[in-house]
């Protein structure tokens, strides 16, 4: 089929079983063509962050990829805060999709970092809209510049690992406009991506996967998406109401076995016939648009993938401290390489994200060829515990050197897709090294190795500490350069660090069992730590540099849209570049507004001495709040001060701009002082409606959609997972590998409706029902209903 083929025409050409087939994927990983109307099948893979073909596309085989480019996650891409150089690595993973023949890579990943402790935050940008989807809508732009067609996910308010497949997200509609809903809106509008994922869980009551006001009214018709809407592996609820809703593609598929329901629902008058002729054009828009990544003969460049890996690490790598300037070192200089993860890297998280790197660049091998280097490796590289004769060689090798790069920060256990972190502490076995080779060397540098915000409680005693996020395979080699001053620390925290878990806004906040509820609202991350006056140990936007800026004369000119200039001068003896923050200081009543937001950002590169004038320009919409009465976005003229700065604690110079505005101020919420919490009934007030019982199901009313948990009293229930497990353990040999808690979580937090694609189509919906009737006690029911399936 060609563009020119005429989509009306095709799709009048097909049947209507041929039409259902298009709306749900064939297996894992591929989707149905028409091949009478030359219409081909298309493959799709993971790819965040690197491409993630399976070797087969009827299962997921965690680590069993073709060979592929490893790029720094996306926290690590976010902290670069560079849209084109984000754009280039999005160019660099569409032509390696092409190569492998792959039409749509899934990803980037936008959900808003809402708590530190979300398990997948390493697959995400930030805690910031603005930053989030600016990143996103680059990512999507290089990619799909080699016909290789995006999937932006997961939406929306998937923000949280712990019971992602059936939690309710409680968000008011302002909260939703301003935070959640903004990232991805910004995706879409900058980035037009040809595929939208949706969430696995609910939001305000409805499953994402049929929820027609995010996936119809907002999506296409507020912000003029155009794509394929997919849901999330296993997202879907009920997948006629799905289709009416404006879900396209179901996925996976096995076979059909949601087809027939499709076919009856038209045949019924239950579904009109041209939602399915909708989703069978719009297939056929994404088979033209793709074509590219279809033809034969397709390659790349691995050398040049892995020096632009290279790049994106050392950009992001994050000065979180230099006292004395210590770093960068001396060439040449006596050196003790500390902690395993220098020659047994952690460099990205694990899940469906997980990429099979063709090479792998560890920091000890660089290291040595800079340096005199000596090592010991402090801790078991999967451990927690300390290893007390590991840690008395790792001392003794620090007080014979100069100085001691000691790499340290999260193991693979911590940070996996399916699971959120308990708490923000590292494990013990890196702590206690951290603090017994600072006592024995002062000159101790910290390369930390995590995918989120950790607690440091040795922060005070190191006068050096990097970031390195989880960095790809070359972040090994590109942060060893960044030590020795071969290469520049580009990176800006896209995130805040709190001093410990407690102090988070959402710390004490319900995250289940049925609802997740949102009561900080609009205060997410440096907006709630901002407003509150509350002490951070590292704030939102910052890292340091091997050189200094000024920022000087600053002036805004206009009413909205507002041009605000200032001049960066660097004052230092190095190259480096400086990232331009622009937040806007609403005049609000206290908690109506954050006390300020980030509206613009410029990343700049000078040399010694030189000075450029940078524009950012705020539109109407950076001063602008969502008014729920009026379904609008509301200026409140006024007078805001312009603050621009080097991070969201570092402001260099303000300006005051006045605003013409059309609308009152926004309704008050207060914002409760550090270490206290918001109340239910002040946040059902802004909810708008009762919030329902956070409970869980109890024996006699399950449903399909309650996790296997909370049917634990069944026995039925107690032998399916039983069963699970077993069956897993004959290929997941070690208890305490990522695969396997991934796997656990699973089996405890799936619906039985999930049983389909665990079953790979094998547990049909009648059989699912039959297996509910038993859970609930039904006992007769159940049995007769299993009767006639077997």
């Amino acid at each position: 089929m060609t563009a020119t083929a005429g989509t009306d025409r095709v799709v009048a050409s097909m049947t209507l079983a041929e039409k259902a087939a298009l709306c749900a994927g064939r297996d894992f990983w591929s989707l149905y063509g028409v091949p009478r109307l030359g219409v081909p099948a298309l493959l799709v893979a993971d790819g965040p962050h690197g491409l993630r073909k399976e070797l087969s596309t009827g299962q997921v085989q965690l680590g069993q990829s073709v060979p592929a480019t490893c790029f720094p996650t996306a926290a690590a891409m976010a902290s670069t805060w560079d849209p084109d150089l984000i754009e280039q690595v999005g160019r660099a993973l569409g032509a390696e999709a092409r190569a492998e023949g792959v039409s749509v890579l899934l990803g980037p990943g936008v959900n808003i970092k809402r708590t530190p402790l979300c398990g997948r935050n390493f697959e995400y940008f930030s805690e910031d809209p603005l930053l989030a989807g600016r990143l996103g809508a680059a990512w999507i732009r290089g990619v799909q510049s080699q016909g290789v067609g995006a999937s932006l996910k997961h939406f929306a308010a998937n923000n949280q690992e712990h019971r992602r497949f059936s939690v309710d997200a409680l968000v008011d509609e302002r909260a939703l406009r301003e935070v959640y809903l903004a990232a991805f809106e910004g995706a879409i509008t900058g980035g037009a991506p040809w595929t939208v994922m949706c969430a696995y869980n609910r939001l305000n009551g409805t499953y994402a996967a049929e929820h027609e006001w995010l996936l119809t009214r907002v999506l296409r018709e507020q912000w003029g998406f155009d794509g394929i809407v997919v849901s999330d592996w296993g997202a879907v609820n009920e997948r006629v109401e799905g289709l009416a809703a404006g879900l396209d593609l179901e996925m996976p598929g096995f076979g059909g076995h949601h087809d027939q329901l499709v076919v009856d629902a038209v045949q019924a008058g239950a579904l009109p016939a041209d939602v399915l002729d909708r989703t069978a054009a719009r297939f056929l828009t994404l088979v033209e648009r793709t074509a590219q990544a279809r033809e034969d003969g397709h390659t790349y460049d691995r050398d040049a993938h892995h020096a632009l890996a290279g790049r994106v690490a050392a950009e992001g790598a994050v000065l979180l401290k230099n006292d004395g300037g210590l770093l960068p070192l001396a060439p040449g200089a006596r050196i003790a390489v500390i902690g395993a993860f220098a020659k047994q890297p952690r460099f990205q998280g694990a899940g469906s994200s997980h990429i099979n790197p063709h090479r792998l660049d560890d920091a000890y091998t660089r290291l040595s060829a800079l340096a005199e280097a000596t090592y010991a490796p402090g801790y078991r590289r999967d451990s927690d515990e300390i290893d007390e004769a590991l840690l008395a060689e790792a001392v003794a090798v620090a007080r014979a050197a100069d100085t001691v790069l000691v790499y340290a920060g999260l193991t693979d256990s911590y940070e996996t897709e399916g699971l959120d972190r308990t708490h923000l502490r590292l494990p013990a076995s890196h702590d206690a090294l951290i603090a017994a080779v600072a006592a024995a060397n002062p000159r101790t540098v910290v390369v930390l190795h995590n995918g989120a915000p950790v607690e440091l409680p040795w922060h005070g005693d190191v006068p050096a500490i990097v970031e390195a996020y989880l960095g790809g395979q070359a972040g090994g080699s590109a942060v060893a350069d960044v030590l020795f001053g071969l290469a520049e620390p580009g990176g800006r925290l896209a995130e805040t660090f709190p001093h410990r878990w407690a102090d988070n806004p959402v710390h004490a906040l319900p995250n289940g069992p049925r609802q997740a509820e949102y009561r900080e609202s609009v205060h997410v991350g440096y907006r709630y730590y901002d407003t509150a006056g509350a002490d951070v140990l590292f704030p939102f936007g910052h890292g340091l540099s091997y050189t200094s800026f000024d920022h000087t004369g600053l002036s805004a000119t206009g009413t909205g849209p507002v041009e605000v200039t200032v001049t960066v001068t660097n004052t230092g003896e190095r190259a480096g570049s400086e990232v331009v923050q622009v937040y806007v200081h609403h005049p609000a009543a206290a908690g109506a507004r954050p006390d300020q937001e980030l509206k613009g950002f410029a990343k700049v590169r000078l040399a010694p001495g030189e000075s450029r004038a940078v524009t950012v320009v705020l539109d109407r919409r950076a001063f602008a709040w969502y008014d729920v009465t009026t379904a609008s976005w509301a200026v409140t003229g006024g007078r805001y001060e312009i603050r621009v700065g080097a991070s969201s604690r570092d402001i260099r110079a303000t300006v005051a701009v006045d605003v013409t505005g059309d609308a009152p101020p926004a309704p008050a919420y207060p914002v409760p002082a550090p270490g206290q919490q918001w109340d239910r009934d002040g946040f059902a007030a802004v909810y708008g409606r009762p919030l329902p019982d956070n409970t869980a199901d109890a024996p006699g009313t399950f449903t399909l959609n309650t996790p296997l948990h909370d049917m634990r009293s069944s026995p039925v229930t107690r032998l399916l997972q039983a069963t699970a497990r077993r069956q897993a353990r004959g290929f997941v040999k070690d208890p305490k590998s990522p695969m396997a808690l991934l796997i656990g979580a699973m089996l405890d937090e799936m619906p039985l409706r999930m049983l389909s694609m665990m079953s790979r189509g094998r547990i049909s919906r009648p059989v699912q029902e039959g297996l509910l009737d038993l859970a609930n006690g039904r006992w007769a029911r159940g049995l007769r209903a299993l009767a006639r399936r077997r």
